[in-house]
């Protein structure tokens, strides 16, 4: 069966101090599908079970080897998920405070892409 795209929606996620790609990946999920609504999928398309969509989640981060794939995917509430890192994202000057994390003074950023599809 083919799969067919429903929506794309992209999402930022920044981890102020740490330096933490996971955390960074993870706000950057969560951005990305705080900004759609699925309805189309129970109103248009007559899905009886979320559980039944794709969810392709890609992120950029500056250190995709450090993300925790697992974490990035629970993220994601439905779906049969699979996750992948590639290089991208931003680090920027930041400020150490060495009660949130010791010797971590770079902002990280990281980006999101969900795609979601059905089969069809």
């Amino acid at each position: 069966m083919a799969k067919k795209r429903f929506i794309v929606e992209l999402g930022t996620g920044i981890d102020l101090h740490g330096e933490d790609v996971t955390k960074a990946a993870c706000r950057a999920v969560d951005n990305a599908i705080s900004k759609s609504c699925l309805c189309g999928l129970v109103e248009i398309l007559g899905l009886q079970n979320l559980e039944d969509v794709h969810v392709d989640i890609l992120v950029a981060s500056p250190r995709p080897e450090q993300v925790d794939l697992n974490q990035v995917e629970e993220t994601v509430p439905i779906g049969q998920k699979t996750a992948r890192a590639v290089e991208g994202g931003m680090t920027a000057e930041g400020l150490c405070v060495p009660q949130f994390a010791p010797e971590c003074d770079q902002i990280v950023v990281a980006n999101a892409a969900i795609t979601v599809s059905i089969d069809q």
